[in-house]
């Protein structure tokens, strides 16, 4: 029996970013699980909402499994996901543009300007923080054409100030929230070319603290799971996952 697939959804959105993604999965045998985070389905509320109480669900869902998953995640949801991963054990951890842990620092000055400007608002650590269609537009949906990208911007929900105070602004958190360490299993961090928000060079600083290896897609940006491209991403990932299939075997 192939390893269950576990997807986690990023900032601002839910398990429908996985809708095409999930189906190269399925079709190669796995079953896969595209929750929603805590506060992303519409019912449950946002705010104050804790990166530890999004890893402490996954790290539930992972426990729940017949066999240790595979634990996939994108953006925010990388870091969700690595932090998991010291939670509960998975067989394989892939990261997908994912936000950078505790003690990893930025490498473009995007990131650096996404780590203050939400201030405009106040304590923004203690709001439900909208999506902002210019923000996403330009960083996150750049290689989409503009029906596709207001599609999803339409499905987008609010997003934990706190989660993304303790993500952009881990160096006033004294409780190193999102502070990770190696899973103890094989990983792969893809990173897209031109994503400014998480650049490549961010993306190594975050697979070397995790002791795994890299790739880069020269062409791609940010929606790494749903942008022109994203077949060849799900391909390389069941590429990793059989390699190291036939590797413990």
């Amino acid at each position: 029996m192939r390893a269950p697939v576990i997807m986690v959804h990023g900032a601002f959105c839910g398990g429908w970013t996985f809708d095409a993604f999930r189906q190269p999965f399925e079709a190669a045998g796995h079953r896969v699980i595209t929750p929603d985070l805590v506060g992303h389905d519409g019912v449950a509320a946002v705010a104050g909402v804790s990166m530890s109480d999004y890893a402490r669900q996954i790290a539930q869902l992972i426990r729940g499994c017949e066999t240790p998953p595979i634990l996939i995640g994108h953006s925010l949801g990388g870091l969700v996901a690595q932090m998991a991963a010291g939670r509960a054990r998975v067989s394989k951890l892939i990261l997908l543009a994912p936000s950078a842990p505790w003690g990893v620092s930025g490498a473009s000055l995007e990131e650096a300007v996404s780590a203050v400007s939400l201030y405009t608002l106040g304590p923004y650590w203690m709001q439900a923080i909208a999506p902002d269609y210019g923000v996403v537009r330009r960083y996150s949906v750049d290689k989409l054409e503009r029906p596709e990208r207001k599609a999803i911007f339409a499905r987008m929900t609010a997003e934990s100030g706190r989660a993304l105070w303790e993500t952009l602004n881990w160096w006033l958190d004294p409780f190193m929230t999102t502070s990770v360490s190696s899973p103890g299993c094989p990983v792969l961090a893809i990173a897209g070319g031109r994503d400014v928000i998480h650049p490549p060079a961010t993306v190594r600083q975050t697979a070397a603290r995790l002791g795994g290896s890299v790739e880069v897609f020269p062409e791609m940006s940010h929606w790494l799971p749903g942008e022109p491209g994203w077949e060849a991403v799900a391909a390389r990932c069941l590429t990793f996952i059989d390699a190291e299939n036939r590797a413990a075997a």
